[in-house]
């Protein structure tokens, strides 16, 4: 499948096996949800999450326990109100916005934000379909500015 925003095909990527197995991982499901939780409450997004359980703990995915971050997140009431993809496109939206408030004719960041922006807005689609944002969410750079203070 060719880039969207370049002139390049795609890169096939590696996948990873479907049975895994990791004798070294000693911790048990409910030892890697207290896990999971106690880095939700200190800041780290669910991406941080598992890098920081391989790093740091040597477990390499918590699907060996039948976990998943996010699901654990949501049981506990702990992941964001917006999904993390779209938050993060909404904070550089944000970064661009006052990049260009302060220079105008800086031409490749506006081409940015136009392409943040549609980004945005077809993952908004995608959510409002799946109903994890509201059905009448629509993108305003005001109530995004709002969104990610």
């Amino acid at each position: 499948m060719a880039r969207m925003y370049s002139r390049r095909k795609g890169k096939s990527g590696s996948k990873k096996p479907e049975h895994s197995i990791a004798p070294w991982v000693k911790y048990k499901k409910e030892e890697m949800e207290e896990i999971i939780v106690k880095l939700a409450k200190q800041g780290y997004q669910s991406a941080q999450i598992g890098t920081v359980l391989r790093d740091q703990y040597g477990i390499p995915t918590v699907r060996l326990k039948k976990l998943r971050i996010k699901g654990v997140l949501v049981e506990k009431g702990l992941y964001p109100p917006f999904p993390e993809d779209m938050f993060n496109l909404m904070k550089r939206a944000v970064i661009l916005h006052n990049h260009l408030e302060k220079n105008r004719w800086d031409t490749s960041a506006k081409r940015g934000l136009e392409l943040t922006k549609s980004k945005i807005r077809r993952l908004a689609k995608h959510y409002i379909g799946s109903k994890e944002i509201p059905a009448d969410w629509k993108y305003d750079i005001e109530r995004v500015k709002l969104l990610v203070k």
